[in-house]
């Protein structure tokens, strides 16, 4: 069966990453963007990179453009903004398509491999996966989640 660890994705230097490295490591991948009404929500995201990081906890962030164009900067803007303003030090890849034909294979595996409350698809930036120690997605949650709700499923998860 197929899990995470079997795909790759280029980072926003756009040097290639196998999310290989990431095995055995409990993952929070987000589809993001600079100028969404849940843009601020990185800075969540990055406090709880900082808490859990150094027990095998990553957020891999994923810029998309495809819900209302709120993020159209290249990627070294986008690299520049989420450092600048929101102090931003977790893993960025370089912007993708999260749904349609055209969506990034890490994405079409999340959406097949897990149920929104309207469907599959994703339906708007900040939709966030948590996957377990062993590559597999252990829940989704909707954009409007605070990353501060994730807390006890990271918990649980690293344990």
């Amino acid at each position: 069966m197929t899990n995470i660890y079997q795909f790759e994705a280029d980072l926003l230097d756009g040097k290639p990453k196998s999310l290989k490295d990431y095995e055995g490591k409990v993952l929070l991948i987000v589809n993001t963007a600079s100028k969404c009404g849940f843009t601020p929500q990185l800075s969540g995201l990055e406090k709880l990179y900082q808490k859990y990081k150094d027990q095998g906890f990553e957020i891999l962030g994923f810029p998309c453009n495809q819900f209302g164009g709120q993020d159209p900067g290249t990627n070294d803007e986008i690299k520049s903004f989420c450092q600048k303003n929101y102090g931003v030090t977790f893993t960025m890849f370089s912007k993708v398509n999260v749904k349609g034909p055209e969506a990034h294979t890490i994405f079409r595996y999340l959406t097949n491999n897990s149920k929104g409350v309207l469907g599959n698809g994703i339906k708007w930036n900040f939709t966030k996966f948590l996957i377990g120690r062993d590559g597999f997605v252990l829940n989704r949650y909707a954009p409007a989640t605070k990353p501060t709700a994730l807390e006890d499923d990271i918990e649980a998860a690293l344990v």
